[in-house]
């Protein structure tokens, strides 16, 4: 904490210091990370911030010098830990104001936090026929676990609206409240998604005018703007340590005491009980009552001194810093010819959301295209689906920012995207598209590479390994993908749509019959790496056997050929799907083929 407020410029007067994000970076190692041989731009802050060295230091030194488990031993160590742990414990209630320590409970995040309130406080008090209230724009985190505690007490989830600009509409909100049939308004602060920031003061002050109670996701607030619980007067308040430049693994919720003690334990098991026999068990006061078992002690310890970091440089001095700053990186990327900004709210933080419509992009080549600049920006759906159905798109890019974001960081992100671009239409004009074929009665399936799929696997791997690095594999999946043809407009329809992707996918296929049938199909997709993990899966597939196709062990061979290296994990989701659609299509003829 010293050192990093000695980063800070000195003033004469007795004035808080100056704000200067470019001293502060010193404090934080893995922004000298090199990419692709580029310094690291680091923009994907709305995913997880980076982590100071007084964090680090303060995990590594609980390890090195004070580790013992809490609250049950009598010797010095363990007397040592527990103390740590309830300090950082002290911390965070007076970070974000709450009445007492009690009433902060220790989870491994944000998510866990909802679905902890979703699960007791249903217990407690919802019942059949009851509604719960949450926003469009919501994080999954906070709609899912709703809808699992609808589903079991017999209630309903109700949406909250949403204008084009990516803001709730208060009116139709006030509507949904029902005095006696609304139980709880479950709502972020700050959206993950469009970067709105919620008026979330008059969401409670409704919800509590007809006896509803309210859980507000802090999950992207907290970093970014000073916290009080009981100025907002949430009833419960969630947010992560590690986009608060803490550990990942640790959480919290805060709740005001009464509901805390009405509510049944979500999790049992070492130090929630008061007493255990087989006639009764009686449970610990709060908050051990909702930490079961030995907690992220050194989370807690690590999320104390991100804490104590961003106290030190002042809640209100980083949010005018990224205000300004957020201002700056929307208005640079809305000037961007081709683009267009995706969540326009009149409040909004530090978050910039935008896709890439002349020439079109998919959202996935451009993160993937950014990335070889050096600069991590987040691409996809973001967990909020419902909000890109809602502003009709499947995915955007997310630029997001941090106390060390600089305006060089955003002049890097605008003039990368604006080289993209160039290189898109220059490429555009000079190559022919892909071969587009009239009508579905035109379809000209991939053939057979190899005798068999076990053989197309070999042929195929032997080009991955005989590439060598990831960059050379990535370029080779990509021309692959260059060079199927594109589905006629005609197959690609809502029967043929493959969901599970963050990019738009098609696959139509058949069984060819015959003495031999064969299986034969084509796909289509708006991203590039896709188009080559398609072309993937025609070289396996395409003509071969469907029993064959249902023998092949398809996740060994991804393993074989390093497929993690290529893409992201819900891009794998999307591949999965359209594994399932061609297995599918092989169980069709029973298989045995």
């Amino acid at each position: 904490m010293t050192a990093s407020l000695s980063k800070l410029a000195p003033s004469l007067d007795g004035t808080p210091p100056i704000f200067d994000p470019y001293r502060l970076r010193d404090d934080f190692p893995i922004l000298g990370t090199i990419v692709h041989g580029k310094p690291l731009v680091y923009l994907d802050n709305g995913a997880t911030t980076q982590k100071p060295r007084a964090v680090i230091d303060s995990i590594s030194h609980f390890y090195r010098a004070e580790n013992a488990n809490i609250h049950r031993g009598v010797y010095q160590l363990s007397q040592l830990a527990t103390e740590r742990y309830e300090q950082a414990r002290r911390k965070v209630r007076l970070f974000v104001n709450a009445a007492e320590d009690r009433e902060i409970i220790f989870t491994r995040g944000t998510t866990e936090g909802i679905n902890l309130v979703a699960h007791s406080f249903g217990l407690a008090f919802l019942k059949s026929g009851d509604e719960i209230v949450v926003s469009t724009i919501e994080h999954h985190a906070n709609i899912v676990p709703w809808q699992l505690a609808a589903q079991h007490h017999g209630a309903v989830v109700r949406p909250i609206p949403v204008n084009d600009r990516g803001e709730l509409m208060l009116d139709e909100y006030e509507k949904l409240l029902v005095p006696g049939k609304t139980k709880i308004v479950a709502v972020s602060q700050l959206s993950n998604s469009l970067g709105t920031i919620h008026d979330v003061e008059r969401i409670i002050q409704l919800a509590h005018g007809i006896g509803a109670k309210v859980l507000v996701d802090g999950a992207q607030w907290v970093a970014h703007y000073p916290t009080d619980v009981r100025a907002l007067d949430a009833d419960f308040y969630v947010f992560s340590g590690h986009k608060l430049y803490g550990p990942t693994g640790i959480g919290v919720l805060y709740g005001k005491r009464p509901l805390l003690e009405a509510m049944p334990p979500y999790q049992s098991g070492g130090d929630m009980i008061l007493s255990v026999s087989f006639k009764q068990t009686l449970f610990a006061d709060l908050p051990n009552k909702f930490e079961a078992g030995t907690p992220d002690i050194a989370g807690a310890v690590g999320l104390g001194a991100a804490i104590d970091y961003v106290n030190a440089i002042g809640m209100n001095a980083i949010a005018a810093h990224e205000d300004a700053l957020g201002h700056y990186l929307n208005q640079q990327v809305g000037q961007i010819p081709g683009v267009r900004i995706i969540g326009t709210a009149a409040r909004k933080g530090g978050i910039c959301s935008f896709i890439i419509e002349d020439p079109p992009i998919s959202t996935h080549d451009a993160g993937m295209l950014l990335d070889m600049e050096g600069i991590a920006v987040r691409t996809g759906h973001h967990c909020c689906q419902p909000a890109m159905e809602r502003m009709n798109i499947s995915a955007t890019i997310r630029a997001s920012l941090a106390l060390y974001s600089t305006r060089e960081d955003v002049d890097q992100l605008t003039a990368a995207v604006r080289k993209i671009i160039e290189h898109a239409r220059s490429a555009h004009g000079a190559a022919s598209k892909p071969k587009q074929m009239a009508s579905s009665a035109e379809v000209s399936y991939p053939k057979a590479v190899a005798p068999s799929v076990a053989a197309a696997a070999d042929e195929l791997a032997d080009n991955f390994e005989f590439l060598g690095d990831r960059d050379q594999r990535n370029q080779y999946i990509l021309d692959l993908g260059e060079k199927i043809p594109a589905m006629p407009a005609a197959l690609k329809t809502e029967a043929t749509r493959v969901h599970g992707c963050m990019s738009i996918v098609h696959l139509f296929g058949r069984i060819h019959p015959g003495p031999n049938p064969v299986i034969e199909f084509v796909a289509d997709s708006d991203a590039h790496i896709v188009r080559g993990l398609i072309a993937l899966l025609e070289k396996l597939f395409s003509g071969q056997r469907p029993r064959e196709v249902l023998a092949f062990d398809i996740e060994s061979f991804m393993r074989r050929i390093h497929l993690e290296q290529f893409i992201s994990s819900q891009r794998r989701n999307g591949l999965a799907g359209m594994i399932k659609r061609v297995r599918e299509l092989a169980a069709q003829a029973g298989g045995n083929a």
